[in-house]
Parts: structure tokens; sequence; C-alpha cells
């Protein structure tokens, strides 16, 4: 039987006590899930009830717009929860306001309200009173959405950083409205069905990208107001597209007026720096071990899907919260108390945060960015997993990466690292990232990644989109790369719009565009995401390290899709290739068509599979592959005929 938290009925993790600071045999409160209706400053007619947990303080009043920034004391409640509260006439939606706090030692200092729904525009740092009502038009959207975004739907996600993916005339910031028209109008002529924001949570310094976040519960004001964040969501979600938000639990920035050292002790991080400061980043760590703090980021996590319809959460930087070493020299960390490096009490919150999020939210998803080898990371926690429910597969992008940018001469040599990813394709639920930290701090564009001449490096772009769309996984891609975006990506400036009328840039983007179409009409490519049987390596005749062969399978009844994909600059003629049935197969796609920039080498349109067995296939054909080029395929004949691949006997699938 699975062992639960006291009251709460959530799974816990199975490794013993899960953090030293948490080691106190104590029985602890049941958790509640939805602190910010109780925390935080809630606005009546006549004024604001403000409330706040700062346990070890001596003095906590309010200071505001409202009372011309005068101590305002709260009370501290007589519940031993440590919360102070008290009512506040006269402030209202919109009055600047913070908490100040007296420490137990006697010092002042003046702290944002960490349950705060809207905070100044950088680089102010006060809280705001707001309301959050608003009237939602996506009902049709939230209705459908299970259905939606089942494992076996298409996934295909365009992640944006929404200060940098367009400005006005002048490079001023849009409105969170205005972007939600124009990126709305983009994904539906690009085929995205999601798109992914860059966390938009209030961050005090835009170099940051959001993932230095102060204000959890508030998105940030440079792009508007929570109603305009609102109208984003709303807006993309009638036109069909979903969206996700970059979450970031793993650390958080120590700017004197946020969370660090909230009451004057470490509230939210941890005392001792060994656990609680993240030497990579700058920044300070959650104390997981505090059922307070578990609640405040739970909470948290429910409050974007609730008050924001987000349709799932992108969790940044998991491996940094399992491992008490990570980024760390020896001496600068502590064991736990079995003398491993297992952040026991990251793994209990990450299993209560899953195990909440999809208790209340089951048709949404929680998608892990962890970049170890971290066993069932999308599994269950009543199997001993996390209880994602997807993982980006940072193995897949490093390999593909590498072998991508290897001259076409030395490629040969290393084809056992363009198929590597199968051994562990179906280990966790992945989705296959070509993220925005694969396009900064001087790792070069992913066009300018490709090696040769101009020609080469677009026809090995479109080779290297063409292998991602027909390799098991769901698909992201950052901003940019839709159309070869030329130059690495830069926060402070937009894209470079104006590529589009070169003709090169164009053919990419009606690439993806047409691999997107193909991706979601085709459910071999997208059915069987995370399962064995829907995926195999297809023989060859001959012996061709730089040429794959990719035979995808949906459900029972649906055609077969095979892509071929030649990672050389050369013409292969009369390639032999086995295949699971006879009969004709459409060439669905072929990236060196003109259209998008290629040379048009290709098999018109339609090859012919005769009954000449090949490799263990019932079936083989001959074909024409283009230079740095993928060939689509789909059968005509009978699905059911095929028998060549097992069926699965993964048990690590979920249902």
């Amino acid at each position: 039987m699975t062992a639960t938290q006291p009251g709460t009925g959530i799974p816990s993790a199975t490794h013993g006590t899960p953090d030293r600071e948490a080691a106190a045999p104590r029985r602890e409160p049941a958790h509640h899930l939805r602190p910010f209706e109780v925390l935080g400053a809630h606005c009546t007619a006549d004024g604001t009830r403000f409330a706040v947990w700062a346990p070890n303080a001596r003095n906590v009043g309010v200071i505001g717009a409202f009372n011309h920034w005068t101590f305002h004391p709260l009370q501290r409640t007589d519940d031993g929860s440590g919360r102070w509260s008290g009512f506040v006439e006269g402030a209202q939606p919109g009055h600047a306001y913070k908490y100040r706090i007296e420490s137990a030692s006697g010092e002042w200092m003046d702290k944002a309200d960490p349950f705060a729904f809207r905070c100044e525009h950088p680089p102010g740092t006060a809280s705001q009173v707001w309301d959050l009502a608003y009237e939602w038009n996506d009902g049709e959207w939230m209705a459908a959405r299970g259905k939606r975004q089942g494992h076996d739907q298409p996934m295909s996600v365009y992640e944006v950083h929404l200060g940098s993916w367009q400005r006005d005339d002048e490079g001023n910031f849009l409105n969170y409205r205005e972007i939600a028209t124009r990126l709305a109008a983009h994904c539906n002529a690009m085929g995205f069905t999601h798109v992914e924001l860059m966390p938009t949570t209030e961050h005090p310094f835009y170099g940051s990208w959001g993932y230095q976040c102060t204000g959890y519960y508030a998105p940030t004001a440079r792009y508007g107001t929570p109603q305009d964040m609102m109208a984003l969501v709303d807006t993309l979600h009638q036109q069909g597209v979903g969206v996700l938000l970059d979450w970031v639990a793993s650390h958080f920035p120590s700017d004197a007026h946020a969370l660090a050292r909230f009451d004057g002790t470490a509230l939210y991080e941890h005392e001792d720096p060994r656990l609680g400061f993240h030497p990579e980043w700058n920044s300070l760590i959650f104390n997981y071990g505090r059922y307070e703090v578990r609640d405040f980021l739970i909470g948290n996590a429910l409050f974007w899907l609730e008050k924001y319809h987000f349709d799932g959460l992108r969790v940044d930087a998991v491996a940094s919260m399992l491992y008490l070493d990570y980024a760390r020299k020896p001496g600068e960390w502590i064991p736990n108390e079995n003398g491993g490096n297992q952040n026991y009490a990251a793994v209990k919150f990450l299993q209560e945060l899953n195990t909440a999020v999809y208790a209340h939210f089951p048709d949404t998803h929680m998608i892990a960015e962890e970049s170890t080898a971290w066993p069932a990371v999308s599994r269950p926690v009543h199997w001993g997993g996390l209880g994602f429910g997807m993982k980006w597969n940072m193995g897949w992008m490093n390999d593909t990466l590498r072998y991508m940018g290897r001259a076409h001469f030395y490629r040969p040599y290393h084809g056992d690292d363009i198929r590597f990813s199968s051994v562990y394709a179906f280990h966790e639920n992945f989705i296959l990232p070509l993220s925005h930290d694969e396009v900064v701090y001087g790792k070069g564009s992913l066009v300018a990644k490709q090696p040769g001449d101009e020609w080469q490096r677009f026809a090995g772009l479109r080779a290297l989109y063409g292998l991602m769309w027909t390799h098991p996984g769901k698909k992201l891609l950052f901003m940019g790369g839709e159309f070869a975006q030329l130059e690495e990506w830069h926060h402070e400036r937009t894209l470079d719009w104006h590529l589009w009328a070169r003709p090169l840039h164009a053919g990419v983007a009606r690439w993806i565009s047409d691999l997107n179409a193909a991706y979601r009409r085709w459910p071999a490519l997208h059915a069987n995401d995370f399962r064995a049987e829907g995926f195999a390596w297809l023989p060859f005749e001959r012996h061709e390290p730089t040429v794959l062969g990719i035979l995808r399978r949906g459900g029972e009844r649906d055609a077969f899709v095979v892509a071929i994909v030649n990672l050389t600059p050369e013409v292969r003629l009369n390639v032999r290739i086995g295949l699971p049935c006879a009969g004709p197969w459409d060439e669905i796609l072929n990236s060196d068509a003109p259209s998008y920039g290629g040379t048009g080498v290709g098999n018109l349109g339609r090859v012919q599979a005769v009954k000449e067995p090949l490799g263990g296939q019932p079936a083989s054909t001959v074909l024409a592959l283009p230079p740095l080029g993928v060939v689509v395929l789909a059968s005509r004949a009978d699905p059911q005929d095929f028998k060549a691949l097992p069926e699965s006997g993964d048990p690590h699938v979920r249902p």
C-alpha cells in the first residue's frame, strides 16, 4: 500500500526522511493547496484584507498608496501558523503596497507580497492590490482539452519569449492582447498546436528571461495587466492553440524586496548555503522540506492552471532540484541521511506537485526539463516515478545537434550517434526540444550550426527538422527556427522577420508548415509517440551509415509512414529499402522540393513496393534520395497486413 502524507491522501516518496531540516518527528498539518485564497491582498468594496506568512517576525504592518506609506499594523493570528493579517479601509485595486517587517533582531525591512496578483512595472518593486475578475470565452477549448491533449494526439510546440518575439515600430514591448492576435495567426499558419511561454511571472531583471522570478503569482507588468495576460490565453484557445507556461520552482533570486530572508530568517530557503544557495545561478534554493514552502509552490502551480487557464506547466531545471551536489564541488554540499546525493525532499515535493495537479486538472500537462538519467521521471507516483506526464529529451537534442554539426565527410564514422536515441526513446514520454538554450551564448543559430555552403546549411536544417518530426516524441521549436533565423537569439531585439522575403528562409517556413500539417494529419506520426510498437528502423540493401529509414505506425487501421533521411550532400540513386507491405506508397513530403529551396530530386510523387523481402520486411522498393534530404512516404495498403513489429511489452508506457 502506498504511504501517504497525514491528512492529504497524497502518495509520498518511499525514500525515508526527505531532508535533514525536515527530520523532526512531528506530524505535519494537512496541506492547504490553495494558499492564494487566504494569503495576499483580497479586495472588497470597502477595502482590502492583507495576510502574510512571517512566523519569526516581531512586528508586521502594511504600507502603501492608500495610507501615504505609513505603517498600518497587522495582527498575528492565534492559530500558530505564523500568519499576520488585517483589514485596511480604502485600499483598492491599483494601489501599490509592501509589508514592513521587524525581524526578531529588531531589523526593519520592506517586502513585496509573495502572493501579490500584480506587481509594479520594473524597476518598481512594490506589489499592487488587484482583482482577477475576467470573463472567459474559451469554453469550447476547455471542454475538449482532454481529447486534444491526449498522449496519442499531435503536439507541436512553439516556444516564445514575449519581449523579443515582436515589438512595435519604435521597439517598445507589445501588450499581451496585441501579441495574442499575432501569435494565434502565426501558429495557425505554421501548424503549431501549442505555444510555450518562457517564464512570464514578474522578474526584476529582464535579462534573466523570467527565470529569476520574484512575483510568483503575478504576470510581468511589462506587457500589461493580469486581465491582458488572460486575454492572451483566451485568444489562443479560441483559435485552437494550447498554451503552456514555463514555471520555475528550482530557485529564486536574492533581491532584498522579495522572498530572501523574508522575515529576517531563511523562511523560503535553507539557512545553510550548502543546501540553500545555487552557485551556478547565484540564487537561492527553496526548502522543499517545509510544508509551507511546498504549499506555496503547489498552490502556485494550481493558481496558474485555474486562474489563467494554462494547459500545462514546463517545470524548469528539475535536475538541479533532484541532486544535492548539482553544480557543486566536493565539500560544498551535504549528503542525505543515506550518504547519497539524492534530494529526498525535492523528490517528495515533485511527487506531491504532480499528484495535486493531475488530481485537480487531469487534462493538463506537467513537463519536466530534466537533463540526467534519473529514472521514471514521466512515470506515475504509485509506480515510484516522479509523476510528470512528459519529459524533455535532452539526450536526443545533444546527440542530434552534435552529429548535425559535424562536417559531412566525417558523418559516416558517427552513424551510431544519430541512431542512439532509439535505445531509450520509450523509457520516458519524451518531447524533442530545440529550445532557446541551443541558440544563445555563442552557440549560433540552428542554421549556422550546419556545415557546408549556404545551400547545404539550409538543406541540412530542413533535414534536421524532417528527422525530428518523424522521430518518436512530441516536438518543440524555439521562435525563429521556423524560418531559419541567421543570428542567435538575443532578448533585447526582435526576430529578423524580414528574412521571410528571402527564398531559402521562406522555404524553411513552408517546410515547417508542411511538416506540422503531415504530423497532425497522419496518426502514424503521433499516435504512438510513446510506444515502442510505433517505431522501427528499416533495412537497406546496402549499408548506408548516413542514410536512415524510419518506420512509424499508428493504430491498426492507420496508414504506415516511412521517412528516409539522407545526411550527406550527395544524391543517392537506386536505393533499395525494406518496407512492411507491397503496393503504392505516396511521397507526401520531400524536403528537396523547389518550393522549400531544394533541387527537385525525388520520386515523382510515388514509389511502388514489390513483394521482395529485405532485412525481415516482406516488401521493398527502390527510390532516389535527394542531397541532405528527407523523403516521407505513406502507404496505401491495408495496415492489418503488417505484422513485422512486435506488440509493446514495455510496462512503463502509461495507458
